[in-house]
């Protein structure tokens, strides 16, 4: 149950977050990068934390947050969504992982 007014707003949050994320989980590795380099007008990130937020940059594009706070987690599994009073985690997938930590396959 809500806890915090913050907390009405994560379910709004999630979803957009998820579905900005949906047309990446499932990409080669070559179109995902591609993907990347096209929704960002950038090149790929060269360092793990370049790309971290990369993918955290397309994830929010477009989503109020409405307080929340998003990361991408340490083990570049997840986006945690943090700032009410419970925490969420929205899965990424092999594909966004290896990526973060690999960068161009």
């Amino acid at each position: 149950m809500p806890k915090t007014p913050v907390d009405l707003a994560l379910a709004p949050v999630a979803a957009g977050v998820d579905l900005n994320l949906k047309r990446l989980r499932d990409a080669d590795p070559k179109s995902l990068v591609e993907e990347v380099v096209l929704s960002l007008n950038t090149e790929p990130g060269r360092t793990r934390d370049e790309r971290a937020k990369q993918i955290l940059e397309i994830a929010t594009r477009q989503v109020d947050l409405h307080g929340w706070t998003a990361s991408v987690s340490d083990d570049s599994t997840r986006l945690q969504l943090r700032g009410g009073s419970v925490d969420l985690d929205v899965a990424l997938s092999a594909a966004l992982r290896d990526y973060v930590e690999l960068g161009s396959i």
